[in-house]
């Protein structure tokens, strides 16, 4: 075995990774995405202006508990006053975040084990909500680094030999902590570590990892509650935001509004959702690291890394069963909704324990058919684009496991070679490519760029006048001039254009965007109108400035 090549793996995978993600973020932005983002944006701008103030509301009247994820908005709040307000310092974090998981996974077993450091990050970086994720103001990728950046010291002080302890569990506790101020579903991971910390108890193991741990959690949750308990009076306040939240959207959930569902939901639906996703690769393999067992002989001791495996294939076990079974609320049983951006606490221990199941697969070769076939039933399954993704590894692993039994192998092929290792990585990672690469190649679908070049030269601050646009624009027009006042200039719906008072002297605008107003997910939801019924409204105009998919008319009266 060659093991020079073997150990470069990780570092080419995490260059890879690093690249994609960078070149999706700059080919693949579409500005802000709904009111989640712009609410972050704009309590991030009052943290930087200094204007922000935290608004109790201790009768549990409002349902929105953005305000309380402060490590969400403040580091944007300290780009913003780098940087300015502007679309990319409000990402930034999110995409500092997706490029740091890359980055742990890299460091914990770049050296320890190669194979698996460099299928997790290739799992993990290039999974389309991965990289779609790093492009939004949103929770979830922050989330994930707090995640795994907590459970990756949690193992690492738990290391045969580890000579700082008290350490770890401190970091253990601070990094869980920051999680808890980025989202509140950090308690996915809760059944794992309360499960672990009774085992080790019972082993009488890891005792100052544990204690250290506890005390500092313990420092910094009653300071959190103090917090609370002196801003509103409500030591709980987060709690009951929470339900408040639960509460207002009960007509949506599964028990009040989709009961009906109820079944599907706790059943099968999160298998299917998770295949539709592209999680199936992860899932299968993290499936074969369970049963699996690696030969003696490695680049680390066996049951040195068996021990880490069943770390990994155990939390993400245990997140996994909160998300399929657990609730939003304690008043009431209601699961937690199938969206891709809910599970981005179960992607790193999932991606990791995959890590090891194609570790396995590389070293023996065993079980390459059932997963060939496995795969290959997902892709029948979905028979969609992403069965691209299942339907080539599937095939693959088809493919070497007749060789084995119709033919010997090729020297390179042979399990536990690095030629077999860059073969399996190298499918890997182009089959994960495909999705990433086409969204980065379509038109973009808010064509955000191209309205913001038209706003700064065309409609500054300092005009007066009315703009009419769409509601999209209309719910963000204020970002794109730093949430700064307009005195002069206001933004309005289509459909007010005859009920407007307007001022002498002052102007009126058409502001068009065609990608907005074809974007189908918009149509559905929050745009009833199309581009050529809006030029039929405003027949009296002149087209003042193209840049792209908008446009910019006068208004003649």
């Amino acid at each position: 075995m060659n093991h020079r090549l073997l150990f470069r793996f990780p570092t080419l995978a995490l260059v890879l990774v690093l690249v994609v993600t960078v070149a999706f973020f700059g080919l693949a932005h579409e500005g802000l995405y709904d009111l989640d983002d712009y609410l972050y944006a704009r309590y991030a701008q009052a943290l930087a202006s200094g204007t922000y103030r935290p608004l109790p509301d201790p009768q549990h009247l409002l349902h929105d508990p953005l305000q309380e994820r402060l490590l969400i908005f403040g580091p944007v709040a300290a780009l913003y006053r780098l940087l300015g307000v502007n679309i990319i310092s409000t990402t930034l974090w999110p995409l500092l975040c997706t490029l740091g998981c890359a980055g742990i996974i890299w460091q914990l077993y770049r050296r320890r084990e190669p194979l698996v450091a460099a299928g997790a990050v290739l799992l993990l970086g290039l999974h389309y909500f991965t990289l779609n994720l790093s492009i939004y103001l949103y929770p979830d990728n922050v989330l994930m680094f707090w995640c795994l950046a907590g459970a990756a010291a949690l193992l690492a002080g738990r290391r045969a030999g580890q000579l700082r302890p008290v350490a770890w569990g401190a970091g253990f506790a601070v990094l869980s902590f920051a999680g808890l101020l980025s989202k509140e579903t950090i308690v996915f991971y809760l059944p794992f570590y309360l499960g672990l910390l009774a085992l080790d108890t019972w082993r009488k193991q890891h005792g100052r990892l544990w204690r250290t741990a506890l005390l500092t959690s313990a420092g910094l949750l009653a300071a959190y509650l103090l917090y609370y308990q002196l801003l509103t009076g409500d030591v709980l306040y987060r709690y009951h935001i929470i339900e408040q939240t639960n509460a207002y959207m009960r007509d949506g959930n599964y028990v009040q509004g989709h009961a009906e569902a109820l079944l599907g939901r706790v059943t099968w639906q999160p298998l299917d959702f998770f295949v539709a996703l592209g999680m199936g690769v992860m899932l299968v393999l993290a499936v074969a690291a369970g049963f699996g067992r690696r030969r003696p002989g490695g680049p680390a001791d066996a049951a040195t890394s068996d021990d880490e495996a069943g770390f990994w294939v155990a939390l993400a076990a245990s997140t996994l069963a909160f998300y399929w079974w657990g609730s939003t609320s304690l008043h009431e049983y209601n699961p937690i909704s199938l969206q891709a951006r809910m599970v981005t606490p179960l992607l790193p221990p999932l991606a990791l324990a995959a890590g090891f199941g194609l570790r396995n697969l590389w070293q023996t070769g065993r079980g390459s058919w059932l997963i060939g076939l496995v795969l290959l039933g997902f892709a029948g399954w979905l028979h969609n684009g992403v069965s691209v993704l299942y339907g080539g590894l599937g095939l693959l692993l088809l493919a070497v496991a007749g060789l084995r039994y119709v033919r010997r192998l090729p020297g390179w092929l042979t399990p536990g070679t690095s030629g077999f290792g860059a073969l399996l990585l190298g499918t890997l990672a182009l089959l994960l490519l495909v999705r990433p690469v086409y969204y980065m190649r379509k038109p973009s679908v808010s064509a955000h760029f191209a309205q913001a070049r038209l706003l700064k030269t065309h409609l500054p601050a300092s005009r007066r006048g009315v703009v009419f646009t769409d509601d999209m624009l209309l719910r963000h027009a204020d970002f794109y001039y730093g949430f700064r006042p307009t005195p002069g200039l206001h933004y309005e719906r289509f459909a007010r254009r005859d009920s407007i008072a307007r001022r002498p002297g002052d102007k009126s605008w058409l502001l068009l965007n065609r990608a907005t107003l074809q974007n189908d997910e918009l149509t559905r939801k929050l745009i009833q109108y199309s581009a050529d019924s809006m030029l039929t409204w405003f027949p009296r105009r002149q087209l003042v400035a193209q840049d792209g998919p908008v446009e910019l008319y006068e208004v003649m009266r």
